[in-house]
Order: C-alpha cells, then sequence, then structure tokens
C-alpha cells in the first residue's frame, strides 16, 4: 500500500509522522511487560521504576496515540484525488473503521491503563493491581492488532 502513496510531500510526512507516533506510542506496552517479568524474578521491580511507567505512560505514550491519530486524520485531509479509488477519504469504511478504534485505545490507556498503574506504583504490587495492568495492557495490544489489519487490508476500501 505504501507503494500507491499520492505523490504530496505534505501527504507522505504526515504518514511518516503517523507510523512514527505509532511506534513510540506501542514500543512500550510491549518491552515494559517483559521487564517486569524478569524484574519479579529477581528481587521485584524497583520502586522508583514503578513510579516511573504512569510517568511515562502520561507525559509521552499517551501523547504519541493523541498524536499518531490525530496525524492519520490529518494525511486523510491532505491526501490529493480523493475521488481517485487509490486515495484515501473520510468516505472509505476503513477510515471510519480506524477512528473508532482509536477513540477506544485512547479511553483504554487514559481510562483504564494509566489509572492501574498509578495505582500500582502508589501501592505494594497485588495481584489485583497487577492483573488491572496486564488485562488493560492486553486490551491495547488487540487493539493496536486489530487496528493494524485495519490499515493493512482496508475493509470496504
Amino acid at each position: 500500500m505504501l507503494a500507491q502513496l499520492p505523490d504530496s510531500f505534505p501527504y507522505r510526512v504526515l504518514v511518516l509522522l503517523h507510523i512514527l507516533s505509532a511506534v513510540v506510542a506501542f514500543a512500550p506496552g510491549f518491552v515494559w511487560p517483559v521487564v517486569n517479568v524478569r524484574m519479579r524474578k529477581g528481587e521485584g521491580v524497583p520502586a522508583p521504576v514503578r513510579a516511573l511507567i504512569p510517568v511515562l505512560s502520561a507525559t509521552v505514550y499517551g501523547p504519541a496515540l493523541v498524536l499518531n491519530g490525530l496525524f492519520g486524520a490529518l494525511a486523510v485531509v491532505a491526501s490529493p484525488g480523493s475521488g481517485d479509488a487509490k486515495y484515501v477519504d473520510f468516505s472509505k469504511p476503513w477510515v471510519s473503521i480506524a477512528l473508532l478504534l482509536w477513540f477506544v485505545m485512547l479511553g483504554v490507556l487514559f481510562g483504564g491503563l494509566i489509572p492501574a498503574e498509578r495505582k500500582e506504583a502508589q501501592q505494594a504490587v497485588t495481584l489485583a493491581t497487577e492483573s488491572r495492568v496486564s488485562m488493560f495492557g492486553g486490551m491495547l495490544h488487540l487493539l493496536f492488532l486489530l487496528q493494524l489489519i485495519n490499515m493493512i487490508f482496508q475493509p470496504g476500501g
């Protein structure tokens, strides 16, 4: 699909920023769980590390997810020649699905994962707090997979 990108420079820059912000937003979601498991096998996760996770989620990963959707929407707006089938516009069903998934991801991140991480950082780690963080992290992984499938196969596209 990238080979079919329009020849507009602004559009290509927005797509680049869209992909880059997705990497920033989601990479930690795959790294932190592995780090947590490794640390728990040793002496546990140090309190400063536990305290850092929700701060990074709220100040780096969350804003990257917000920018990801905004860059995607701006790329749709900047897509030239919207009458041509290979170009992107808001009338395509996959774009609406992408927006819906993005809003759900924002809700899971800001309404579920970050508060659960904060609670885990403020208290001793319990099975309940650990389970909530894992649940919301897993939900984000699933939503990310659905978003990738939607972007690649573009249903109704």
